[in-house]
């Protein structure tokens, strides 16, 4: 989609969107190179044991013909919700482009989810149909009763009572089938906010979601789709990130993509992964890139042959963005976007936009500001409200059943993101925190995301997260809750020295006045902490006192 260039003012410049009438999200991803590359490969599937399953564009896309033929004959229709509780493999991206291929609306679930979780999307979405392997159906065993439109479930492992088997439907079904010929604002797609703020809410999103994605994933590789990339990432494929920051972007490069399914992130693992895969370009969210810090000397390591590494999600930190530079010698390309529309912000070296501490300028095609709250933009350095300007390809439909929380979630035509920032003169964007997240203490607004980023500097610690606590004097003051690294020792002696740290490094009104040590933070299923519980938690505290 983008045009070579050397600088970022004339890729801005230059930039037109050009959406065709007719848009599959299927199409775009499989069908074009099965027609012509039919054995590229598309994905590469790393098993626990170390054995490789390849998948070249063909196989996929015959896969997914006959997976929306057998949907068609099991009664799925156009509009259907077609959930899919599976982990990052092959038959993931098989189920999802058969869904579009017929018109169905594909709901992506994490294979982490617990029943409540599960029970409340399915409900919400009212799915109809749903694809999982053994350990999602125990989940499903529990709540079946409660999922009265789910007519049908389809098992990647194998038949079972009650359940179609997936390779059996395969097997039993033609591998051709004429992908729909879907408008760009048909649905295609809906994924559940992260629940940070409050109940998760069903965003839904057109097939243009794709084409909306393709600058900034494109720009946050160092332009993807060179001879030669080929692309990893830990995100489950059931989240945003995973999705259309990775697996779906790639795919429609042509680029090829690694997989391999695992239920917790191992830092040494994963740099062995890409050593041995050659892995050229990886989406890695911040929260596993500053796991990746407790690696002794990766570079010298391990041969890495990666060229490109984006990272979105939440705040990456300045602390993160300078080691990662000083160990590999080239800068993590930082994005930002939401669930509702992402990829409009971003870094992007080879072209010089890439500054520590900031998330980047606006992708081409995207009208991004800080704006006010009457949705005035604001003038540069002023702190405000991140929004972006609709029309936009990358934008949601709606939420889900939620017309109310579809408009509140404008001003007039700024997409309010509830996340605050600040524009610097040279256009890059600085994350301050969200809207729930800033701290008021004694009259200051302090952003999280800085604390933070000085705590993980500190030898002793491993992660941490920033909150407000209820304070009579302040309204409130700065908590910390602390991971510690395995070598280390809590206690008051090192409390006080992680107080002094902060305060000689920040201000003397943003250094945490109380510090917690505790084994793990609560964290979404994509890796984001939430700080709404521990905010409870802080008021729990204050109320069992009292």
């Amino acid at each position: 989609m983008l045009e070579p260039a050397g600088d970022y003012e004339t890729l801005n410049t230059r930039f037109q969107w050009s959406l065709p009438a007719t848009y599959n999200m299927a199409a775009a991803i499989s069908d074009v190179w099965a027609a012509k590359d039919p054995e590229r490969l598309a994905i590469r599937q790393v098993l626990t044991n170390g054995d490789v399953r390849d998948w070249s564009h063909q196989r996929l896309n015959q896969a997914a013909n006959r997976i929306a033929n057998a949907f068609v004959a099991k009664g799925i229709r156009r509009g259907d919700r077609v959930a899919l509780l599976l982990p990052q493999v092959p038959e993931t991206a098989v189920a999802h482009l058969a869904a579009y291929k017929i018109g169905a609306i594909a709901v992506p679930l994490a294979a982490l989810f617990g029943l409540e979780a599960l029970r409340y999307r399915l409900s919400d979405s009212g799915a109809k149909a749903l694809v999982t392997d053994s350990a999602g159906l125990e989940k499903l065993s529990q709540i079946r009763e409660d999922l009265p439109d789910l007519d049908l479930v389809v098992s990647t492992d194998g038949p079972q009572s009650g359940v179609c088997c997936f390779d059996d439907l395969q097997a039993k079904a033609s591998d051709r089938f004429e992908t729909i010929a879907s408008t760009p604002d048909d649905p295609a797609l809906m994924i559940y906010t992260s629940g940070t703020t409050g109940q998760p809410k069903g965003v839904l999103h057109g097939h243009r979601v794709l084409f909306g994605h393709m600058p900034g994933i494109e720009l946050s590789q160092n332009f993807l789709g060179r001879d030669g990339d080929f692309l990893w990432t830990p995100a489950d494929w059931a989240w945003a990130g995973g999705l259309l920051n990775a697996l779906f972007p790639a795919l429609t490069l042509g680029v090829p993509v690694l997989s391999h399914a695992t239920r917790k992130f191992d830092p040494e693992f994963a740099f062995k992964l890409l050593e041995r895969e050659g892995v050229r370009n990886a989406f890695i969210p911040p929260t596993a890139l500053k796991m990746l810090r407790a690696v002794d000397s990766p570079a010298r390591r391990f041969n890495l042959a990666w060229r490109s590494v984006g990272s979105a999600g939440e705040s990456l930190g300045r602390e993160t963005y300078d080691w990662f530079q000083g160990e590999f010698g080239f800068a993590v390309n930082e994005f930002y976007g939401q669930t509702e529309c992402n990829a409009v912000l971003g870094s992007v070296a080879e072209l010089g936009v890439s500054r520590s501490g900031a998330i980047g300028k606006a992708i081409p095609g995207h009208a991004v500001a800080i704006i006010d709250d009457t949705g005035m933009p604001l003038p540069p350095e002023t702190l405000g409200q991140i929004a972006v300007k609709r029309p936009d390809p990358v934008m949601f439909l709606e939420y889900w059943n939620k017309p109310e929380a579809t408009r509140d979630k404008f001003i007039d035509d700024w997409m309010i993101t509830g996340d605050q920032g600040v524009m610097d003169e040279d256009g890059y964007v600085h994350f301050v925190g969200r809207d729930d997240d800033i701290i008021t203490s004694a009259s200051y607004r302090i952003g999280p995301g800085e604390i933070e980023d000085c705590l993980i500097k500190h030898p002793s610690i491993a992660l941490a997260a920033a909150i407000g606590k209820p304070d009579s004097l302040r309204t409130e003051i700065v908590k910390a809750y602390v991971v510690l690294k395995p070598d280390a020792e809590g206690g008051e002696q090192l409390e006080d020295d992680i107080r002094g740290f902060v305060r000689e490094r920040l201000s003397a009104h943003e250094y945490p006045r109380e510090i917690e040590f505790v084994d793990e933070l609560p964290m979404t299923t994509t890796g984001k902490v939430i700080r709404r519980k521990l905010r409870q938690q802080a008021r729990d505290e204050i109320s069992v006192r009292a």
